[in-house]
């Protein structure tokens, strides 16, 4: 069934070296969808590339692009991601599909799957969180990020999230089958996440037997199981137990089959030599014009966050002495989906190949070089040829280590007998080994803790974290004088005396006050701080790194930063401190050229921010609080002050929006409207400027957000030069869904449209009439799915049966629902309802007017059903009321309401 290639070969992971491009992140912060298109050729071409060399390894079915909506920073894949804002999301990664399949759809280079539908934004206990989606928020907002590629058939199937969604794992949901399909008018080939279909059975106990669990997914719309390594064995028994069980028809089988024949035939594994890609062979990877192409979309890619008094860009004459400092000044780090860089341009060798042999650049990594004494006065030490680390009489440089700091206690340690960072091998044995922080596990993640006078060595790479390495996660020296890790607690491992052999603040603070300017470079390892797997839990800069930020600044004013990471930092003292401030995200290969020619003016930077960044964590919710709307996440409801909004990005030189027009001032519910306006670069160098159109609608029935994107584009613009730029708005796009009616809705409101330079930064304002609907009051006395309240508290979202519906359910704390501006103008006579309760005794369900204290109607009792997705009808006769008012049914005790009708 399975038609994706394993990243494993013989057990070991399987990297391309190949062109590496920004991160998804760094894509998206172009904001310039045609040259995200050319990525996506290249990184086809280069697939084709590979599938050539070995197509058994190498799939032309390319995972890609990733679409879950950025909603919270700390998520450990937020890399992977394009944007918090759907809009923005949708156009890149309909651009990137576009580009990796090709201009002919049915001839393609390569085969993206967007992923991972829907609602996935958390790493951690990902296959056993249940996501909250109400209504709104599911199609408003993380629909919105998935359809337009599917629409525009810029991808070729989706693949399922690991998570539950309102109580339902995605692996089994119907919206593949029953959504999905009908956005695309192509054939779709849908696939499973790694695992997914075994979770079923295992993390989510949701279906007892593997062969109910593959039936149900393949019922549910997705055509290829992703399990079990490169064994299509035991999928194959469970889906013959299936069909000898009758849970599954041969029709269901033989339509997945079509799906994925359907895209095989596109990619010409059945046309003679291939098709017309088929020709591509290994030269195409990393190719020169690839390799420009790495530069240019690195520099596009940057985001000048902070210039003050025009710091930026340097003057090479009056710089002739550059200090490059910091743990990221001489390093490239790639994250955990990247291919191999083929070179490296760091951005030490990017600023020093710059200036050329007219400046002097001096560098320091700012980082301590220590020794570790053990009790008995040898010291920890590692040869070149990585052998286990022990406690020798040895001295000199087999006895030191640098130490990198990367935030929550988190270190790595290299030797500097071969520059190599320290490992716990499989056999729990220290060795330095490895290049940089690497695998799954990352086990190159220590913590010197500070214990008896002196310091203990634990292990933290994400196994011990994750306690699948067990309780022993302290080091100790044997009795051969080996480092193993195999202590239970600190007291129990061995204490070794920290020596500081160097000390990196103060050699960074002694080159900073040399130089004639400073360029810090901090940041993340992609690896540690937050990747698959592993959310994180900070998003500042690691203490060490801050620290020394500070120190350098001291010693020179003259100091900019460059923060090289995946995710937005609460770096508010720099932005109060720091001169100048520049962000990328893990560039690839090109890093060092594109901010050399950033720093220094060869190119004028006009990155945007595709996410808000905070003050602080303090400003976030729960990252499991997935309700946008109630929680106000995200630039659409934040009501608090962010450190840089949405959209945000500085440049060298200036622009003027100005002569904003409509093309007319009132619209139907299915009209359009052009918007213009006029853009000038007011400075004396050439620039881009990212034009961003937002809209805010005025008079709704329902919250609506402050501002929503509907349209941008990134305009090159000479000194002196004045562009036009149009956007067509079409009146359906303001539509919003309606929870009393179940359908999208064009509400008769007046819409403010804004034109600016970011979400905060508005140049230009028009409105706009749409003569469109009013929503009616609710009439309850239909059936009214309790899912589609206004408003709620404590309750949470759960499935109806296993194959359809949704369901509200509270715990034994009890919880409300509100369904606002009821029509009962008729009287209220009684209300029934469907629902059920898995625990002993009854619970209750009372019906109060205006709010959950407000005087009841009467009450629902909810009995004992036997099991939470047995559903029983019950009665309750209401007290007489009139009038248009809100509706609030407040659970007392646990209970699950499926759908209810007030009787007149």
């Amino acid at each position: 069934m399975a038609w994706t290639t394993d990243k494993t070969d013989g057990g070991a992971v399987v990297t391309a070296t190949a062109t590496v491009f920004p991160q998804a992140l760094g894509l998206a912060s172009t904001w310039n969808p045609e040259l995200v298109e050319r990525v996506g050729g290249a990184v086809g071409t280069e697939a084709r590339g590979f599938h050539s060399e070995n197509p058994a390894l190498w799939s032309l079915q390319l995972w890609t692009p990733v679409v879950n909506l950025l909603r919270d920073p700390r998520w450990g894949r937020n890399e992977e991601g394009y944007s918090e804002d759907p809009h923005l999301t949708g156009a890149i990664s309909t651009a990137y599909g576009r580009g990796i399949q090709g201009e002919d759809l049915d001839h393609l280079r390569a085969a993206p799957v967007v992923k991972h539908y829907v609602g996935y934004n958390n790493e951690s206990h990902r296959t056993t969180t249940s996501t909250m989606l109400p209504p709104r928020v599911k199609h408003e907002y993380d629909d919105a990020a998935f359809k337009p590629a599917l629409s525009a058939d810029a991808v070729t199937g989706a693949m399922s999230s690991y998570n539950l969604v309102n109580g339902r794992p995605m692996t089994v949901h119907h919206d593949f089958d029953e959504l999905l399909r009908s956005w695309a008018t192509r054939t779709l080939f849908h696939v499973t996440d790694a695992g997914g279909p075994n979770n079923l059975t295992n993390s989510q106990h949701y279906h007892a037997t593997q062969p109910e669990a593959d039936a149900a997914i393949l019922k549910a719309g997705l055509d290829s199981f992703t399990v079990d390594d490169t064994d299509s064995g035991e999928t194959i028994t469970a889906i013959n137990t299936a069909l000898a069980e009758g849970l599954l028809a041969e029709s269901d089988v033989d339509e997945a089959v079509r799906h994925v024949l359907s895209v095989r035939f596109r990619l010409g594994e059945f046309d003679p030599n291939g098709g017309p890609y088929g020709r591509i062979g290994k030269e195409a990877v990393d190719s020169p014009d690839h390799r420009a192409l790495a530069r240019e979309t690195a520099t596009q890619a940057i985001v000048l966050l902070k210039n003050d008094h025009g710091t930026l860009p340097l003057e090479r004459d009056r710089n002739r002495r550059v200090a490059v400092i910091g743990q990221l000044s001489d390093t490239l780090y790639t994250d955990w989906y990247s291919g191999a860089l083929p070179y490296e341009v760091t951005p030490l060798r990017g600023i020093t190949a710059k200036l050329g042999a007219n400046a002097t650049v001096t560098s320091s990594e700012g980082v301590d070089r220590i020794a570790l004494k053990a009790p008995d006065g040898r010291h920890v030490t590692a040869t070149p040829d990585a052998a286990p680390l022990a406690v020798t009489s040895a001295t000199g440089d087999r006895t030191r280590f640098d130490v990198f700091g990367w935030g929550e206690d988190i270190v790595t340690l290299r030797a500097v007998s071969n520059g190599k960072v320290v490992s716990c091998g499989s056999d729990r044995a220290l060795v330095n080994d490895a290049e940089q922080p690497n695998g799954w596990n990352v086990q190159q993640q220590f913590k010197l803790v500070a214990h008896g006078g002196g310091h203990v060595l634990e292990y933290a790479g994400n196994d011990a974290r994750q306690e699948w390495f067990g309780d022993r996660t302290y080091v100790v020296v044997e009795s051969d004088g080996r480092l193993t890790v195999a202590a239970s607690s600190p007291d129990s491992a061995t204490t070794f005396t920290r020596e500081v052999v160097r000390s990196g603040s103060d050699e960074a603070s002694e080159v900073a006050g040399a130089a004639d300017v400073v360029v810090v470079v901090a940041g993340s390892m992609p690896l540690i701080n937050g990747r698959e797997a592993d959310d994180r839990h900070s998003m500042s800069l690691a203490p060490s790194q801050q620290a020394l930020l500070e120190r350098v600044l001291r010693a020179n004013s003259n100091t900019v930063l460059v923060l090289e990471n995946s995710y937005p930092a609460t770096i508010t003292w720099a932005q109060d401190n720091v001169p100048a401030i520049v962000w990328t995200t893990h560039a690839g290969a090109e890093t060092g050229n594109a901010l050399a020619d950033v720093l220094f003016g060869a190119a004028n930077p006009a990155g945007r921010l595709t996410q808000t960044w905070y003050r602080s964590a303090e400003d976030l919710p729960s990252i499991l609080e997935y309700d946008i709307i109630k929680a106000r996440r995200t630039y659409q409801y934040f009501t608090g002050a962010p450190l840089y909004p949405f959209g945000h990005g500085l440049s060298y030189t200036g622009f003027d929006h100005t002569d904003m027009s409509l093309s007319k001032p009132v619209v139907t519910d299915h009209d359009e409207v052009r918007v213009s306006a006029r853009v000038r670069n007011t400075g004396d160098r050439a620039g881009d400027e990212v034009v961003q159109l937002y809209t805010h609608q005025r008079q709704s029935r329902d919250p609506q957000p402050h501002r929503r994107l509907r349209a941008f584009r990134r305009v090159r613009l000479e000194p002196g030069e004045t562009k036009s730029v149009t956007f067509t708005l079409h009146a359906a796009d303001l539509a919003h869904w309606d929870v009393t009616r179940s359908r999208w809705v064009v509400e008769a409101a007046t819409h403010d449209l804004l034109v600016g330079a970011s979400s905060a930064d508005i140049r230009q304002r028009r409105t706009l009439r749409v003569l469109g609907e009013s929503i009616p009051p609710r009439d309850l006395s239909r059936e009214t799915a309790a899912e589609t309240f206004d408003d709620y508290s404590d309750i949470t979202l759960t499935d109806r049966s296993k194959e359809s519906g949704t369901a509200v359910t509270a715990g034994e704390g009890g919880g409300w629902i509100r369904f606002r501006d009821a029509d009962l103008r008729a009287g209220t006579g009684g209300i029934t309802a469907l629902v059920a309760k898995d625990s002993a005794g009854s619970s209750r369900i009372g019906v109060r007017l205006g709010d959950p204290s407000g005087r009841e109607l009467g009450a629902l009792t909810v009995p004992d059903t036997g099991d939470e997705h047995s559903y029983v009808a019950v009665r309750s006769a209401l007290a007489g009321a009139h009038g248009r008012r809100d509706v609030c049914l407040v659970f007392e005790g646990p209970a699950s309401l499926a759908t209810f009708r007030i009787e007149r």
